[in-house]
């Protein structure tokens, strides 16, 4: 699932792409609003929250849509044929004089009024990219049920808005403890620092093509856990393991990380 840093760059893609021209081919593709014509109308701005995303269109509308597991939105100069996947998985075109975004595959497409965008959006917590960052708030939110295992509370959108599943592994290596360990019982430092650390690998993330949380100048090294059970931690040499958290894959060093073990395997 994309995670807020990746949907961020989408939006701006869009934004480049849409904003402040208007749409001279509008086609959304799910039965319900399969009618809908927003072709004369100005796309006004992309812009991410969390890992939605809201293009705001004259008019006072606002067409919502999340990626979620493999959705995807495409940017291709008008004219030129899409390279995102079959044309039968295109679920949204938005298209003007000089670019048409295509959308892939998304498994949330709805068009509402911009006034009513609370209602898609507003159970979120602080967007870790977003204007409005708190991060004040998102402790109080990370921590409001102390018997919560910390990678769930840092997956849940109404906590912090943007963290996915890569997000949630490292972090939980940065704090030190596994993504198993209640939240109660993190240090009493920890909290505070584990969300400004959130908040700075995002903000450095969302202008790279590439993810990094490492400062390891190393190659195939960008991350300290995620997607390396097996191989030695980057910190200790101990081999990395992998587990399931809910429906989710997770990583973490067990000689870097004190807490709850939620099982292993040696190998991706």
């Amino acid at each position: 699932m994309p995670e807020g840093d990746t949907v961020w760059q989408a939006a701006r893609r869009l934004d480049e792409a849409l904003a402040g021209r208007v749409l001279t081919r509008a086609d959304l593709r799910v039965p319900r609003f399969a009618t809908a014509d927003l072709t004369g109308r100005a796309v006004l701005d992309v812009t991410p929250r969390g890992k939605h995303l809201l293009a705001r269109i004259e008019g006072g509308l606002t067409l919502h849509s999340h990626l979620r597991m493999d959705g995807a939105w495409v940017v291709c100069p008008t004219g030129r044929r899409p390279r995102g996947g079959p044309e039968h998985q295109i679920r949204a075109v938005l298209g003007n004089a000089e670019r048409t975004a295509y959308g892939y595959r998304l498994p949330v497409l709805e068009l509402l009024r911009t006034a009513e965008e609370d209602r898609v959006v507003g159970h979120l917590g602080p967007d870790l990219l977003g204007p409005d960052w708190d991060p004040a708030e998102a402790v109080r939110r990370l921590l409001a049920d102390p018997a919560r295992p910390l990678g769930e509370a840092l997956l849940d959108q109404r906590s912090l808005a943007g963290i996915g599943n890569v997000y949630k592994s490292e972090l939980a290596f940065l704090a030190a403890v596994t993504p198993w360990l209640p939240v109660g019982e993190l240090a009493p430092d920890v909290p505070a620092r584990l969300v400004a650390t959130a908040h700075r690998l995002l903000v450095a993330n969302r202008d790279r093509p590439d993810r990094r949380t490492t400062t390891s100048g190393r190659p195939g090294t960008p991350l300290y856990v995620y997607g390396r059970a097996g191989r030695p931690c980057l910190r200790c040499g101990a081999p990395v393991r992998r587990a399931e958290l809910g429906e989710r894959v997770t990583y973490w060093c067990p000689g870097c990380q004190h807490g709850p073990d939620g099982g292993s395997a040696p190998t991706d």
